[in-house]
């Protein structure tokens, strides 16, 4: 898999035996819900699926507020200053505090629709609860028709977030990328991209 580093290191590493992609954040170290990807090339994702096991873990210099940030980010434009993306929150799935456990997963759409926008305007449509932890394996499947997305995490039947109305809209097209964030050591394997256009 050829990408390329957006605000990101990137290198593959070996990781239980296997050969993964290991993503840090570079730049823009403790701010939330930026560009921060290995952008996968050769990509120009508008209709499919998108799916990807997923790992993350704590950096041992992360800030309390830290939850594992992980995912994908897609129909990212040339630039990298629009894309729409989804990532779950590992810490969340396991903690007895009933507001985290709440926001186990979360949509977004950069630049303007972060979660802090939503959280702002006390809009709950974008994030839900997970069964996920840390230093565990998750798959996450993605199916994108045209404005709708709907993520569903470790081949269960029920999806665990629907967005009807991406904020980008039913004609953005573009790259693909696997996302990290704040304080967070990703690993990624075994992505597969089936594009229906």
């Amino acid at each position: 898999m050829a990408y390329t580093a957006i605000h990101t290191e990137c290198d593959y590493t070996e990781l239980d035996g296997e050969n993964v992609l290991r993503v840090v954040k570079k730049d823009k170290l403790m701010s939330f819900d930026e560009n921060t990807y290995a952008k996968i090339s050769n990509t120009s994702f508008h209709n499919g699926e998108i799916e990807v096991r997923m790992l993350s873990r704590l950096l041992p210099d992360a800030p309390d507020f830290a939850r594992g940030f992980i995912g994908v980010a897609f129909r990212i434009n040339e630039e990298d200053t629009k894309f729409e993306a989804f990532y779950v929150r590992p810490t969340n799935g396991q903690t007895t505090d009933p507001v985290r456990k709440n926001r186990g997963v979360q949509y977004f759409s950069y630049p303007n629709y972060t979660f802090d926008y939503f959280r702002n305007r006390g809009i709950v449509d974008f994030e839900g609860p997970a069964d996920i932890a840390l230093d565990k394996w998750i798959t996450l499947k993605i199916i994108v028709i045209d404005e709708k997305a709907t993520f569903y995490l470790n081949n269960q039947k029920k999806p665990v977030l629907v967005v009807d109305k991406m904020k980008l809209g039913a004609a953005a097209r573009g790259n693909i990328g696997l996302f990290v964030d704040i304080g967070t050591e990703a690993f990624f394997k075994d992505l597969i991209i089936k594009p229906l256009d």
